[in-house]
Formats: C-alpha cells, structure tokens, sequence
C-alpha cells in the first residue's frame, strides 16, 4: 500500500464546512494550527490533536497533546460504512473541541484504520475526510499497522510492527520505501494469533470438551464462570447472538489465566498463537530483507496490542520475541512511550514536512 496522502478538492464540501469553517484562519503556516491522529481499530478509535510545530523540526518532548478523544470502531469491515464514518466524524471533532480549537485550525490529519487494504479503502475514506476539511488541509490515510510502526520509530517509517489485539497484522518498511505486510486479513481468513483467534480456540475447545471431540480443560469452568452461563450448550446462542471481533476477543484473559495454571489446552492455544504471530514478522523481515545480508543485520520490531502486554505470568509478547530472535537474532524488540494515534499525528507532520521542503526545492 502507498502512502495516500492529497489536499482536498472543492467538490462536495460537508455542511460543517459551508456553515463556516471554509476559510483558513492558519494557513499561512503560523504555530496556532493543529494536526489530527487518529488510529481507528477493530475495538475503539482513539483522536488526538497536537500542534503544528511549524517553526523548527525538533519536537517537544513529551510530545504534547491538546486533545484526545475516544470512540467505538470505525473498522468499515467490521461496522459498515456508515457507522464507521460516523465514528470517524465524532472523535475528531471531540479532540478539536477538547483542544479548544476548531476545523478551520486543522493543517494535516493522518487516519490510521484497521480494514484499510487496498487502494479503494483509501480512496473511500479520503472522500469522507474530503466532505468535512477545508480545501488546504493536508490528508493522508493508512492502514492502523502504520500508524502503530511510527508510534514506536516517532515517525519514521522503517522496520516491522506486530499489531495483535482484537486483530492482528504485521507490518513493515525497507528504507528504501517498499513495503510489505502479513495477516490482517480478518477472522474468517485465519488471524488466529489475534485476541479473536484465541479466544475462538478457546470456545471451540470447550465445544471440544464437552460433546466427547477433545480433552477436558480448565476452559470450560473459567469461560461460563466468566460470561454467567451454566451448560457449554448456552455457548451457542451465546456466541451467534453478537458474533462481534471484540465482543469474542475479551475472552483472551481467561485463556491465559488456564495457561498459568498449567491447562494443557490452554497452553497449546497460547503457544500456537505465539508462534503465528511470529511467522508474520518472520514474512514482512524476509520479504523486505530487513535482517541483511547475513540475516543478522539489526531492525525494530514494533510490539503493539493488549495480546502483547507484559502484564501476565504467561506473557505472549516475550514468547512471539523469542520465536522471532531465533531466526533474526538483530530483531530489537520496541515497546512505545506514545499511543499509536500520536505515531498517526507524527506521521501527518513528517508528510507535510516533506511536502513543503519540496517544494521549497521545485
């Protein structure tokens, strides 16, 4: 995917727009306007609102945020197209409000989403952003992955990133530009080191247990202890009445609790997941050679998500590490001090920047 980035067209102008906000009262470039950074994923949407930074390249830090909001998903896949704009509207317009600064400040926004997978998904969201900015405003959209790699870099757009949340994907780019990408193709297509995919081993583990297909395990008794059900039976229903990612996905704390407490099956599902994970990077360094050579050249791999989180005795980030340094012992684990709705901010900012020093040049 390239990076998608334009300045808004006249066409279409948004209501919000024509009651008022057409004009640029900072668009000459002074440090009163703001950039938006959005990263929208399968189980929220978070904004925040940073300044401009217009007069020097070194940025504060801690990087300040005037602004930050969040909202549910805004994955189109997910929600549908409607919903999912609505989500994108909302939040954005919440960080400007809590900035205490309105549409008509906003110099560059970047949207980082889940379900952004081809050149159409692109186009589809810059047409919703094209309908709410003013016409000097900078937009550029990219995949959710994108934003999380630039949250650990600040910025710069080199490495791989492992997203595993709700969802998962890993994500990378050579220096010399190309990219490269594995999973992410949602539930149905296999993601199974995501939250999702745990957790649905999980359930169908239970199903196992409980008609005589697999071994019995602590699962059982800690999933229907956990969602007030009383048979394996009540999983069904419960399971098709909101099939929704998330909504299966915030099972994954009682898999790994099984997991400490030595459950086979538990395990089993933990460690195969992690190795999954780990192929993904494994794929995105190979295709991009980001290993050298020698395959022992160093490279950052960006570790974003709840499924990562060091918080556990069973902990999966340190597992999907291990798996990785094994093949590529350069690979150099990050943690990010900034949320990925910032690394979308600074990626807003290193475009703009960009642009305006060439054509500076041109």
């Amino acid at each position: 995917m390239n990076n998608y980035g334009e300045s808004n067209g006249d066409s279409n102008v948004h209501k919000k727009k024509i009651e008022g906000n057409d004009h640029c009262e900072n668009g000459d470039g002074s440090d009163n306007g703001v950039i938006l950074g959005v990263d929208g994923g399968a189980t929220s949407t978070v904004c925040v609102c940073i300044p401009l930074f217009s007069s020097s390249k070194t940025l504060a830090y801690p990087l300040p945020v005037l602004g930050r909001a969040v909202s549910g998903c805004s994955n189109h896949n997910s929600v549908g197209e409607n919903a999912a704009r609505d989500t994108l509207e909302e939040v954005m317009a919440e960080a400007l409000s809590k900035s205490g600064s309105d549409w008509s400040a906003v110099h560059a926004v970047c949207l980082g989403v889940s379900g952004v997978n081809h050149p159409t998904d692109q186009e589809r969201i810059l047409n919703w952003l094209r309908e709410i900015f003013p016409s000097h405003v900078k937009l550029y959209v990219q995949n959710d992955a994108v934003a999380a790699l630039a949250s650990g870099t600040m910025g710069k757009l080199h490495g791989c990133v492992l997203i595993a949340g709700t969802g998962c994907i890993s994500y990378g780019f050579a220096e010399d530009g190309r990219e490269a990408r594995a999973s992410g193709a949602g539930p149905v297509l296999g993601d199974w080191g995501s939250g999702y995919g745990i957790a649905a081993k999980a359930l169908t583990a239970v199903i196992r247990a409980h008609d005589g297909r697999g071994p019995q395990t602590m699962l059982t008794n800690k999933i229907l202890k956990a969602l007030s059900l009383s048979s394996p039976d009540e999983l069904i229903g419960w399971t098709y009445a909101d099939p929704s990612w998330a909504r299966i996905a915030a099972l994954v704390p009682e898999v790994v609790s099984c997991a400490e407490a030595c459950d086979q099956v538990a395990t089993k599902i933990l460690v195969d997941a992690a190795q999954d994970l780990a192929l993904s990077v494994k794929a995105v360094v190979q295709r991009l050679h980001l290993c050298g050579e020698d395959g022992n050249g160093s490279f950052p791999v960006v570790m974003v998500g709840g499924v990562l989180e060091a918080n556990k005795t069973w902990d999966i980030g340190k597992e999907v590490v291990k798996c990785i340094q094994e093949q590529f012992p350069g690979a150099h684990p990050i943690t990010p001090q900034v949320e990925p709705a910032v690394g979308a901010a600074l990626l807003a900012r290193n475009f703009l920047m960009k642009e305006s020093t060439e054509n500076i040049h041109s």
